[in-house]
């Protein structure tokens, strides 16, 4: 899956000149967290809501409001805006900004054309809701977990202990376990698991864990 069919096309931007009550409003109003920073076409930043609570002043402060009102409104974005944005491209992976986001530990990505222009915004609720709908959560489904030994040809018998019984799997993922053991988690329409599961015990791959998640 790629990113522009997750990502949300043509966000709001704002440029360096704005103020900091300027993009304080554009976030409450839209309920965003972060704004990219747009000066002529150009990417040159990026403004959170973590900034901006940066630079909001203490309630402890002996300043006025009116004192306060006057030096945020002189307060600029690119005062305060992150310079170092880290971009993904509009033809890149789901699982590209995935690992974007895990390895910089932050919230979202601005995404790029080709031409370096902001064509949208990818956050971690994003990947999240991915995650979600490629793996079946909301449809209902029954999640089987079994243990197998990595070997070529291991996907293909187990698939084909589905196929014998005449039942549809909706997705499927494996991982690898701290100790080489591969798990496989398979979603499946399965009204009766007893066959099954005798079955894949029997070439050496049984279910270790099995829910209906709905």
């Amino acid at each position: 899956m790629f990113i522009e069919q997750r990502m949300t096309s043509n966000p709001i931007t704002i440029t360096s000149q704005a103020t900091i009550a300027d993009a304080s409003e554009l976030m409450r109003t839209n309920n965003f967290r972060r704004l990219p920073v747009v000066d002529g076409g150009t990417l040159v930043g990026l403004i959170t809501d973590r900034d901006l609570r940066a630079v909001a002043p203490s309630p402890a402060t002996t300043l006025s409001i009116f004192e306060l009102n006057y030096l945020l409104a002189k307060m600029r974005i690119k005062d305060i805006m992150q310079k170092k944005v880290i971009t993904i491209g509009v033809d890149a992976t789901v699982e590209e900004a995935a690992l974007l986001l895990y390895n910089h530990r932050i919230g979202g990505l601005v995404v790029v054309d080709k031409q370096g222009a902001v064509v949208g915004v990818i956050t971690e609720t994003d990947i999240f809701k991915c995650f979600v709908d490629v793996m079946g959560l909301t449809e209902g489904k029954t999640r089987l977990t079994i243990d197998a030994t990595d070997k070529i040809g291991l996907l293909h018998e187990i698939t084909e202990v589905f196929s014998q019984l005449g039942i549809n799997i909706c997705s499927m993922v494996s991982y690898t376990l701290p100790d080489g053991q591969i798990e496989y988690v398979i979603r499946a329409d399965i009204a009766e698991t007893e066959e099954l599961a005798k079955r894949l015990e029997e070439i050496g791959h049984p279910i270790k864990h099995i829910v209906y998640i709905k």
